[in-house]
């Protein structure tokens, strides 16, 4: 038969069970004055019974943030083999098992080692076992059980925030942080801290209790309208001065800000209200006042403005503190600048006869000083203009005269301008263009159109039409052109041909007679006499060439020449022409054999381009001889005193004419090699040297030796001795010779 065991669990608590009602009014700390055992209850609350299992347990709770200095007591752990004799050693197991609970594993008492924090961690889930301390073997089954931590009030209210902003309009009702003032003024203060505090259990005593700023910024609305800090401006311009010239700046303070202090300006009355205009500066708020139109001093010297200054946002609820806008007047005081002169007109048109003699006057231009001086002004034609200087104008009233005889027909208008100048200040000066027509006369008689050479049958009937006439005319008159044609009265009689003036500026040559005769006349010559109905009336006379031609019976041309009557046996035309191109063909032979042979005489350098054999140039020239010493003078350098100054070097092309330098001549014991030297040193720095190598020679032997030859060759011809003692003063170089001919013979000095 199975025999069952039990353990009994003691525990300890600090509090009652969450289901008794009673408060916890302090903490208790050390043993607890009274236990409770604890059973598990069977399938009845009314009734109890003992568990088939071997424990008896049920949860703990504990304090959190205890402070006594002894472990807390959390409860007893006991099992009904427990003899008292220590075999039974007691195992704890789970959350904070070791560390955070510790188990006396004789008596099976539970402690709590450190302070619990609910916040941190509510629940401990632990597990608690008996084993034979011998053998290690459970005596009873593993049980696991529930320490809850007990909350206390041991942490304040904290804010989401240490500090708090936050914006409220001026004049605002009541929001959830009241307002304490009625009316408050962001102009006069708009920074404000307050202090919130929050207290845990309703504010009651030993409640815990946290606090947090938070910084209120009143925001601004448009309550305060623009004020002009003072009610007069003045400012002033020159007169000179163009449309939209600033002349000033004006400022109206507002003591709002952001968009409720932006202001508009704007000119509402005055004697200046279409001459000046005011803007606004976006980013100062200032008004500028500009020019609108052209100033003029002689005319106003004051102008009075007044200048409003208003806010554009403005909020209804505040308007009965007043209207939202100011007013000041400005005073604008114009100066006096010395202007050039204003011509009366801004174009001048004037015209002229094209007949005009020379010193006819055209018309006049004036000017005047605009200032109240009224300097005197001096007038001229700017010549860029009247490059041909055909006009002219008085220097003093500004008469514009001819100075050369006109062409409408070749130039039609004459674009000129002219200059007016202050005599007393010449920079002050203007200019206006003048645009003179010339006006036609009739000065040309009219023409032919076209030349005109026209032919008639031999078979032609008589008045038939053979050729139109036009003539044209280079005038110009008002109602247009009316030309008359007619025959010259020296060839009107007798004549074979009659002219038809058609009334419409063209005439009509028309036949005479039926039938013409080659033979007897194959050329005509008609004077036509053209004529103008202008005054004074032109014509001309122009001739009209009429060739008599055999026609075909349609009227066509076919010859025209009398030769082929005169010879018809003759050859025909397409004979003559073969016969003349056979003689071009031969000339043209003729002439490209002899260009040939002489071609010939000249063998090129290359024959043709197809030879690509290397060919050989030869160049034969042998220079001018001896005497060609352009280049360079031998001579010069042979004697150093020798220079020519007047030869120039002809090896290359000179760009300009250098005058040789003359150097010093070298003196008679200059040493070769200062000498060289001295030679490249001029040819390094002579603008007339070549820009390429040269080969240069210096063969210069000096002007001799004070020891003369050292020959014996020439000893004979010498009377004495020679005395070569200067020899040992020459240096180690000539010691052998001043040994050889210096001091006494070699055999006495033994």
């Amino acid at each position: 038969m199975r025999t069952y065991r039990y353990f009994l669990l003691l525990f300890w608590v600090g509090q009652p069970y969450p289901t008794f009602s009673t408060p916890v009014s302090k903490r208790t700390s050390g043993l607890p004055a009274k236990k409770r055992t604890l059973e598990l209850s069977g399938n009845s609350r009314n009734e109890l019974n003992r568990s088939k299992r071997s424990w008896m347990w049920n949860q703990f709770f504990l304090l959190e943030e205890y402070t006594g200095s002894d472990y807390q007591y959390v409860g007893k752990l006991h099992s009904d083999q427990d003899r008292g004799d220590g075999s039974l050693k007691y195992i704890l197991s789970g959350d904070g098992a070791g560390d955070l609970f510790i188990i006396n594993e004789n008596t099976g008492d539970i402690q709590a080692t450190k302070r619990l924090d609910r916040e941190e961690k509510p629940v401990y889930i632990l597990r608690a076992q008996a084993v034979n301390r011998r053998t290690g073997r459970p005596v009873e089954p593993e049980s696991e059980f529930i320490i809850k931590i007990h909350d206390i009030n041991d942490n304040e209210p904290i804010f989401t925030k240490e500090v708090y902003t936050a914006t409220v309009p001026e004049m605002s009702d009541v929001g959830i942080i009241k307002t304490a003032l009625l009316n408050m003024d962001r102009e006069n203060r708009e920074q404000y801290q307050v202090v919130i505090q929050a207290k845990d259990m309703g504010g009651q005593m030993g409640g815990l209790s946290g606090t947090t700023t938070v910084n209120i910024t009143l925001t601004d609305v448009n309550d305060n309208p623009p004020r002009f800090p003072q009610s007069t401006y003045q400012f002033k311009t020159p007169e000179s001065s163009p449309p939209g010239t600033p002349i000033g700046r004006i400022k109206a303070s507002d003591a709002d800000v952001g968009e409720n202090a932006e202001i508009e300006y704007s000119i509402t009355e005055g004697e200046g209200l279409d001459m000046f205009d005011v803007i606004t500066d976006q980013d100062t708020q200032e008004g500028i006042i500009t020019v609108k139109k052209l100033l003029d001093f002689e005319k106003k010297k004051v102008y009075n403005l007044k200048v409003e200054a208003s806010n554009p946002h403005v909020e209804p609820r505040f308007l009965y503190l007043g209207p939202f806008k100011d007013s000041a007047t400005v005073r604008i005081t114009v100066e006096d600048v010395d202007e050039p002169p204003i011509f009366s007109k801004l174009a001048y048109i004037l015209q002229i006869r094209e007949d005009a003699q020379i010193n006819t006057t055209l018309g006049s231009v004036i000017a005047q000083d605009p200032d109240a001086a009224r300097n005197p002004v001096r007038y001229s034609v700017d010549r860029h203009t009247d490059m041909d200087r055909i006009f002219n104008i008085d220097s003093g009233n500004g008469s514009i005269f001819t100075s050369k005889l006109l062409d409408r027909e070749t130039l039609l208008w004459h674009n000129i301008t002219v200059i007016a100048t202050e005599i007393n200040n010449p920079k002050q000066s203007s200019r206006v263009p003048l645009y003179i027509k010339v006006l036609d006369v009739n000065d040309n008689a009219p023409e032919f159109a076209e030349f005109y050479e026209t032919f008639v049958c031999e078979k032609a009937k008589a008045d038939q039409l053979i050729q139109t006439l036009r003539a044209i005319d280079k005038d110009d008159p008002y109602s247009g052109h009316q030309f008359s044609f007619s025959l010259a009265p020296e060839a009107a009689s007798g004549s074979n041909f009659t002219i038809q003036d058609n009334k419409d500026n063209t005439a009509g040559i028309l036949t005479r007679k039926n039938g013409y005769n080659r033979q007897e006349m194959s050329t005509y010559f008609l004077p036509v006499v053209i004529s103008d109905n202008d005054y004074p009336v032109q014509s001309s006379t122009g001739t009209v060439t009429v060739r008599v031609c055999a026609c075909d019976p349609n009227g066509n041309m076919q010859s025209c020449h009398a030769e082929a009557l005169i010879h018809p046996t003759g050859l025909s035309t397409g004979a003559l022409v073969a016969i003349l191109l056979c003689i071009v063909i031969l000339l043209v032979t003729v002439v490209l054999f002899a260009a040939l042979r002489r071609q010939r005489k000249k063998e090129p350098l290359i024959i043709s381009k197809e030879d690509i054999r290397d060919n050989i140039v030869s160049y034969n020239d042998e220079g001018g001889g001896e005497e060609d010493t352009q280049a360079f003078d031998i001579g010069t350098l042979r004697n150093p005193e020798a220079i020519e100054d007047n030869k120039l070097r002809r090896d290359i092309v000179p760009e300009a004419l250098f005058l040789p330098r003359r150097t010093p001549t070298a003196r008679d014991n200059t040493d070769v090699r200062d000498f060289i030297n001295q030679r490249l040193k001029e040819n390094d720095t002579d603008p007339t040297a070549p820009p390429y190598d040269s080969l240069a020679t210096y063969a210069y032997e000096g002007t001799g030796s004070v020891a003369d030859s050292l020959s014996s060759l020439e000893s004979v011809t010498m009377d004495g001795d020679q005395d070569y003692d200067y020899l040992s003063d020459w240096g180690p170089r000539f010691k052998k010779l001043a040994d050889m001919y210096g001091g006494v013979d070699s055999d006495k000095d033994s």
